[in-house]
């Protein structure tokens, strides 16, 4: 455990999963408690739309951060099952920032689509896809 690769996978990957438990899985519960957390953003800044592909994401990552705890929890146990289940974490992990940043871009300028806090977005989810690739690599390399 005095392994850097270890813990550049393991804090930043335990903070994500904190992070997604707080803004993105109570959203999918209560959007508009998403949006009165800041975590979302309403409908009169994104429209209708908007809101149905942000739930899309809080919705899924029901899924998304349950699988990336498990896989943190065996990639710390030394589990068997680790590769299977951290990798298929991680591989969502490089995918929807991907996403939703290319989403960010398209709608920008369009009716009704009115970012107020854009740049954060254009840092934080560069820097959850970064975690992601190194620490695949990482993973894989180990």
């Amino acid at each position: 455990m005095s392994d850097p690769g270890f813990w550049f996978i393991q804090g930043p990957g335990w903070l994500l999963v904190l992070y997604l438990a707080v803004a993105q899985c109570t959203a999918a519960v209560s959007y508009e408690f998403g949006v009165r957390l800041g975590t979302q953003e309403p409908a009169k800044k994104v429209t209708e739309v908007g809101v149905a592909f942000w739930k899309g994401f809080a919705v899924a990552d029901l899924l998304y951060t349950p699988l990336l705890a498990a896989g943190l929890i065996g990639h710390m146990l030394g589990a068997a099952w680790t590769p299977e289940v951290l990798g298929a974490a991680l591989g969502i992990t490089l995918y929807w920032p991907l996403v939703c940043l290319w989403a960010i871009k398209s709608a920008r300028g369009k009716r009704g689509w009115t970012l107020p806090k854009e740049t954060q977005y254009w840092v934080v989810l560069p820097t959850i896809f970064t975690w992601g690739v190194v620490s695949l690599v990482i993973f894989l390399a180990s």
